[in-house]
C-alpha cells in the first residue's frame, strides 16, 4: 500500500481482517472475551512493532499468532489459569495452521456458533452483528432503535450461553446441518430484512445492515453447497436491486407499480435469476428460494402491467403449501387482488381478521384499508388506515399512509 504511513495500513488491516482475525481467535481460545482481548493487544502491538520492522508478508498471521500468545501470556497472570489450564497446554503448541482457508473456515464456523438454535433469535442477530459483522453495540443499537444497554445485555446473554452450554465453535456434521443452517438462514435474512425496511425511525433504508446480510450470505454459498442458501442470496439480490428506486427525491416512499425501474440494478437480478435457474429444478427448494422465484417474476417484468400475476399466484400456493404461515397467506391475498379482483381478496383478509394472528401486523390493515377503499367503502378504510398507523412506528411508512388517508373522500 504505497503511499500510506504504517498507522494508516494498520488501520486498513484492521478494517479488512480483523472480523477474520477474531474468528481464528476465538476457535484457539474458546473464549469470546478472550478473543477480543487478544485481537486488540495483536493491534497494540503492531503499531509499536511493524513501525520500526516493518509490515509482515504474512500480517494476518502475525496477528493471530500474536494475539493467542499474548492472550496465553495473560492467563498465566490471571486466576482463570486453574480453571482454563487444561485447554492452556493445548494452547501453547507451537504449531498451529494458519491458512488462508481454515481462517475462512473459522469465519464460518462462528456464524454458525452465534446463529445456534438454543439462542433467542434477538440474540442470535445482535451476536451476529457483533461478532461476525463488527458492528459496534451502539451501532446495532441504533440500527434497530434499541437502548445501547439492551443490546448490550443481550450479546452478554448469549456468550454465557454459549459458554456455559458448552456450544463448540464448529461447522455442524451433515446430520445437523438442516437445522442449524436454517437457523442462519434466518438471521441473515432478518438482518437484511431490518436494512430494507427499517422497522422504526426516521431512516427507511440501512445500507449497512443490507451489505452485511448480502456478505454474510455470499460466504455461505462459497463455503456450504445448499440450494437454500442459494436461494435466500438470490432473494436478497432481487429485492436489493430495486431499493434504490424505492424512494422519490423528496423521500417518499413508492410502491412498486411507481417505481423507475430504469433504476433497478440489472447485474444483481441477472446474478439471481442465474442462481435461481440453476436451483429451481432441484427436489430440496424450501421458502427462501420460492420466494426469490417469485422476487424474480416481479423483477424480469418490463413494466408492473406486464406482471406475470398467475404465475406469481402459482408459486404462493405451492410456497402456502410447503411452508403454510399468516404472512405467507396475506401476501398470496395481495396477489389475488391482482387475479380475481379486491373482493376476493377481501374474504381472505377477513377470514385472517378473523383468526386474529396478524392483528398487530400493520402490512394487514394497510392492505385492508386498500381492498376497502378499492371497493368504495371509505369510512371502514379510513379506520384501518388509522388502525395501521397506530402500529407504524417508521416515518416514511406514516408519511405515506397519511397520503393514502388524504386520497379518501370521506365525510369524517
Amino acid at each position: 500500500m504505497p503511499g500510506l504511513s504504517t498507522e494508516q495500513q494498520i488501520a486498513l488491516i484492521y478494517q479488512h481482517e480483523s472480523r477474520r482475525i477474531l474468528a481464528t481467535l476465538i476457535r484457539l481460545l474458546g473464549d469470546f472475551e478472550l478473543a477480543e482481548e487478544a485481537l486488540q493487544d495483536a493491534f497494540s502491538a503492531a503499531l509499536t512493532q511493524w513501525r520500526s520492522d516493518g509490515i509482515p508478508d504474512q500480517p494476518r498471521a502475525w496477528l493471530i499468532s500474536t494475539g493467542r500468545f499474548k492472550a496465553i501470556d495473560k492467563l498465566r497472570r490471571d486466576q482463570r489459569f486453574r480453571e482454563l489450564q487444561p485447554s492452556l497446554n493445548l494452547l501453547a503448541q507451537d504449531e498451529v495452521p494458519l491458512t488462508a482457508r481454515a481462517i475462512e473456515d473459522d469465519q464460518l464456523r462462528l456464524i454458525f456458533t452465534c446463529c445456534h438454535p438454543t439462542l433467542a433469535e434477538p440474540a442470535r442477530v445482535a451476536l451476529t452483528l457483533r461478532e461476525v459483522c463488527g458492528m459496534t453495540t451502539e451501532q446495532i443499537a441504533q440500527a434497530f432503535l434499541l437502548s445501547t444497554q439492551t443490546v448490550a445485555q443481550r450479546i452478554v446473554r448469549a456468550k454465557k450461553k454459549i459458554r456455559q452450554a458448552r456450544i463448540s465453535f464448529e461447522i455442524p456434521e451433515t446430520t445437523q446441518m438442516a437445522e442449524r443452517l436454517d437457523a442462519v438462514l434466518q438471521v441473515i435474512y432478518l438482518v437484511f430484512n431490518e436494512g430494507y425496511l427499517c422497522s422504526s425511525g426516521d431512516t427507511l433504508i440501512n445500507s449497512k445492515l443490507m451489505a452485511e446480510a448480502l456478505r454474510l450470505a455470499r460466504q455461505l454459498v462459497r463455503d456450504i453447497q445448499h440450494t437454500e442458501a442459494q436461494g435466500l442470496l438470490a432473494l436478497m439480490l432481487f429485492q436489493h436491486a430495486r431499493h434504490c428506486a424505492r424512494l422519490a427525491d423528496d423521500g417518499r416512499l413508492l410502491t412498486l407499480e411507481e417505481q423507475n425501474r430504469e433504476l433497478w440494478n440489472s447485474a444483481q437480478i441477472q446474478e439471481a435469476d442465474t442462481l435461481l435457474r440453476d436451483i429451481l429444478p432441484r427436489a430440496d427448494i424450501g421458502r427462501f428460494t420460492l420466494q426469490a422465484a417469485i422476487a424474480g417474476l416481479h423483477a424480469d417484468a418490463k413494466s408492473f402491467a406486464h406482471t406475470d400475476w398467475r404465475e406469481i399466484l402459482a408459486f404462493y400456493d405451492l410456497l402456502l403449501q410447503r411452508h403454510p404461515s399468516p404472512i405467507v397467506a396475506l401476501n398470496r391475498a395481495v396477489v389475488v387482488s391482482k387475479t380475481s379482483g379486491p373482493q376476493a381478496a377481501l374474504q381472505l383478509v377477513d377470514e385472517l381478521h378473523r383468526s386474529g394472528v396478524l392483528s398487530d401486523y400493520r402490512l394487514l390493515h394497510v392492505f385492508h384499508a386498500d381492498l376497502l377503499r378499492q371497493l368504495g367503502d371509505n369510512h371502514a378504510a379510513e379506520q384501518s388506515y388509522h388502525r395501521a398507523l397506530a402500529l407504524t412506528l417508521q416515518d416514511a411508512e406514516r408519511a405515506f399512509l397519511y397520503e393514502q388517508l388524504n386520497r379518501l373522500d370521506t365525510s369524517i
